[in-house]
């Protein structure tokens, strides 16, 4: 065992009596994890990142703390947050959610059940984006389209790889980008799919791995049910999107509108992403990229043609 795991096994409160404990490999977050067994059976996730990171994680530990409190919210609960200058590393302790990742559970069960656990899942979305953003945080739109946006598509036209289309897509997303203009900023869990999903008892138990966070346009949380959640579960995602709109009643043209917007974004973003940390799934995300895209006939549909209700 490394020195600095032995040192917080050792020293910080809440891993005292602890009898087993191995790395979590899932994900692609630098953070180094690990589940943690304590010798009275409860289970605990230890989450380390260097000390650079030690703003982000005092933010991310608050974010969860404020999750804690809003009432009926299912989620990793924070416990310990620490700093150790010996090692030059910062901690974080979580309580376990027990269960199996939806990405591995929902092929085991049946369609109503994958719909039923999708529609709690858009439950609980929604209820953590009733948590309105600090009134510090700049405008959404230039956030989101001025700078993140055109960044990546710079970097996507020197990247020397392309994607089916790309200037119909772009031309869709020029064309309706003032639709993201005044847009209210809320919580955002910012990487919300079904590998980051919890089901226990073929039922949904709660969400994990919050350290994406970020505050803006709620539907903005959409964009990873686009791109994966759909493709393991369409009764899933259908079940999500209507959990969401639960008490809303009806699905509002500009929720499509916006959806389309960020998965037409996210195309650029997501395929620089593969090409500069995966670059060997790069194919697959150019299919990934092409099946959405029939999805919504290159957008001229805003509502994919896997939607139905159910």
């Amino acid at each position: 065992m490394e020195l600095w795991l032995d040192h917080l096994i050792r020293t910080a409160s809440s891993l005292q009596n602890t009898i087993h404990i191995e790395p979590i490999l899932k994900g692609f977050s630098t953070d180094r994890k690990f589940h943690v067994i304590l010798s009275d059976g409860e289970q605990r996730v230890l989450r380390v990142a260097d000390r650079e990171q030690w703003e982000q994680k005092k933010a991310e530990f608050q974010v969860l703390q404020t999750l804690q409190a809003r009432k009926g919210v299912k989620a990793s609960r924070p416990i310990e947050l620490g700093f150790v200058e010996e090692f030059a590393i910062c901690f974080m302790v979580l309580s376990y959610v027990a269960g199996e990742d939806a990405k591995d559970a929902l092929g085991n069960l049946t369609a109503e059940e994958q719909y039923l656990i999708g529609k709690e899942a858009g439950r609980q979305l929604a209820l953590m984006h009733t948590i309105a953003a600090p009134s510090e945080i700049t405008d959404w739109y230039q956030r989101c389209y001025e700078q993140k946006h055109s960044r990546y598509v710079e970097a996507y036209l020197a990247c020397g790889h392309s994607i089916a289309n790309a200037d119909r897509i772009l031309g869709f997303i020029d064309t309706h980008a003032a639709a993201l203009r005044g847009t209210p900023s809320v919580f955002l869990h910012d990487d919300f799919h079904v590998g980051n999903l919890i089901v226990a008892g073929r039922h949904y138990a709660g969400a994990i791995d919050f350290n994406r966070f970020d505050w803006g346009d709620p539907v903005h949380d959409f964009t990873k049910l686009a791109f994966f959640s759909q493709e393991i579960s369409t009764p899933f995602s259908i079940g999500q999107i209507d959990g969401y709109h639960e008490r809303k009643g009806s699905i509002s043209e500009i929720f499509w509108k916006r959806y389309c917007l960020y998965t037409a974004m996210a195309m650029f973003s997501s395929f620089v992403w593969t090409i500069r940390v995966i670059p060997q799934q790069t194919r697959e995300m150019q299919e990934r990229i092409e099946r959405i895209s029939l999805q919504h006939d290159f957008f001229e549909q805003l509502v994919p043609d896997w939607y139905k209700r159910m």
